[in-house]
């Protein structure tokens, strides 16, 4: 069983990881809402990605004989003027939730835990490709600036993005 504070922060990204695929499904709406469907596309699968993200958290947490603790999720409240708004808020979240993993690992270790910090690893490797991918977008959206053929080739592209779970549920029957 995981030490309670351990227990406690993981319960607490199980939770931010929800409210991340919230988040970029809202996302996704908007821009879906201002025809860019590639850019709908490929916030759709990264809000696949974060509910993915959960339930192996979820499922951490029940083979460590802990409980998930489930706790309301706050609805979205951004406001997006543009495309670059939309990926400025992205890489701000995912600057933010890095932060929140790399806590995550530094309790691992203090606590001596060594499987939960092995766990937790695979999420800190996973953020330094979640910043890079939302950097990467937006400096190509402020590069095209209002070169709207520019936009809808990128567009184009976004919308080539599949979801593949990294870690399939133990707890699929399929």
């Amino acid at each position: 069983m995981l030490k309670e504070n351990l227990s406690n922060a993981l319960n607490r990204q199980f939770n931010f990881e929800l409210y991340s695929s919230y988040i970029y499904l809202h996302m996704s709406a908007y821009c879906d809402r201002n025809g860019l469907k590639g850019f709908a596309n490929w916030l759709n699968v990264q809000a696949q990605e974060e509910l993915a993200h959960a339930m192996h958290m979820y499922e951490y947490l029940l083979e460590r004989g802990n409980l998930p603790v489930f706790a309301d999720i706050k609805a979205p409240d951004f406001k997006y003027n543009n495309v670059i708004d939309v990926f400025e808020k992205t890489l701000s979240h995912e600057q933010i939730v890095t932060g929140r993993i790399n806590e995550i690992a530094t309790m691992a270790l203090k606590e001596n835990d060594h499987s939960s910090y092995m766990f937790i690893q695979w999420y800190v490797n996973e953020q330094v490709e979640e910043e890079a991918n939302a950097d990467i977008i937006l400096q190509q959206v402020k590069q095209i600036g209002e070169n709207t053929s520019m936009l809808y080739a990128l567009d184009k592209e976004l919308s080539t993005r599949v979801f593949i779970n990294p870690f399939p549920s133990k707890l699929s029957t399929n």
